[in-house]
């Protein structure tokens, strides 16, 4: 499944997959879910990512929030029609929960943009596919 959220033509797409213990790096985490988020710029100005925003949750309710300088070490700079892939994961205590926020976003005139991230599930491969 491929979650997908525009905000400002900034669209966002997101693909997760649970990976088995058997496949996962050493976490002290029983679940484990790597994912991979195309930033797409459908607008007419080029953007820089400055930094990310996350909210996760675990099945329990508990919620984690995540800040920091652009992604996986990079702040891409995307041309109009240009887009920036990057995968990462997330550990979690519970076999399911949810991940979203969103990205701050800087155009060369100096205009920020919240891009929403779209609120994706962490669920286990054959639960039922829906938002916690």
């Amino acid at each position: 499944m491929i979650y997908r959220e525009t905000t400002n033509k900034v669209r966002i797409e997101v693909e997760v997959n649970f990976v088995p213990e058997s496949k996962r790096p050493p976490v002290n985490s029983a679940y484990f879910w790597a994912y991979r988020i195309s930033m797409i710029n459908d607008s007419d100005q080029a953007i820089k990512l400055i930094s990310r925003h996350w909210i996760i949750t675990d099945g329990n309710g508990a919620v984690e929030l995540v800040d920091g300088e652009g992604v996986v070490g990079e702040t891409p700079y995307l041309q109009p029609q240009e887009r920036f892939t990057y995968a990462s994961a997330c550990p979690l205590d519970t076999p399911s929960g949810t991940m979203g926020g969103h990205y701050l976003f800087k155009t060369d005139e100096g205009d920020m943009w919240n891009v929403a991230i779209p609120t994706f599930s962490l669920h286990l491969p054959h639960a039922n596919k829906k938002l916690n």
